[in-house]
């Protein structure tokens, strides 16, 4: 049987839990909006049950998101479409917003298209119309232009996720990815919860970033995209 009491090894489910407005599915098993984000979760893979419950909310020629630091098993009904390995890193340390001359602006509804498309471009990780709707984002113009961005995803009791950091090609190496990381993760500390990320396990220039800034590896964890 494998289940756990901590939402950090099920971030998917206990983010699903804590904001039931941006989720579709039951007691057993959620996902979140399709227009939201991509993930979802079993409440756990004890019996069977739970499993069972995710596979009717994914319908033909939908994909899923599975994360979580144990193994995702493949609920009767779906397929493993693509299954990868990543590291989930918490910040152990007080992370301090980090200086730039550049103004850090707030995003909003009103710049969704771009948000999207800076993501689309760039593949930070599923990333959908009304994916800056899980939390606060900020980004960084550059003669108007959305040059970088980042901003809050899973979210639950104690625990806010650093996620959809990602640099226009046109802007990299000026730091912008590394500084909203850091006002980022300085926000959530200051509020009282735990910083977290997700991390591709081979992106080890992305992981050396975080660890520059205080962030420390806790698990692997496993993920899996689910199809029908």
């Amino acid at each position: 049987m494998n289940t756990t009491n901590n939402p950090f090894d099920r971030p998917v489910w206990a983010s699903l839990a804590y904001a039931p407005l941006l989720a579709e599915g039951g007691d057993e098993a959620r996902r979140y909006r399709r227009d939201v984000n991509l993930f979802a979760s079993a409440r756990d893979d004890g019996d069977g049950t739970s499993l069972a419950a995710l596979a009717p909310l994914v319908a033909e020629g939908e994909a899923v998101f599975v994360l979580q630091a144990q193994p995702a098993p493949v609920p009767l009904g779906l397929q493993a479409l693509r299954r990868a390995e990543g590291v989930q890193m918490l910040a152990t340390q007080a992370i301090a917003p980090e200086p730039g001359k550049e103004d850090i602006v707030e995003l909003g509804d009103a710049d969704a298209a771009e948000m999207l498309a800076l993501a689309q471009l760039t593949e930070p990780g599923p990333f959908l119309p009304r994916t800056h709707t899980m939390g606060r984002f900020i980004g960084i113009r550059v003669g108007g232009r959305l040059a970088a961005m980042a901003g809050e995803r899973m979210r639950f009791a104690g625990g806010t996720e650093v996620s959809g950091v990602c640099t226009h090609p046109d802007f990299r190496g000026h730091g912008f990815a590394r500084r909203l990381s850091s006002v980022v993760a300085h926000a959530i500390q200051q509020r009282g919860d735990q910083a977290f990320l997700h991390a591709w396990a081979t992106n080890t220039a992305a992981i050396a970033l975080y660890e520059s800034l205080g962030f420390r590896i806790r698990t692997g964890v496993h993920v899996v995209v689910l199809g029908r």
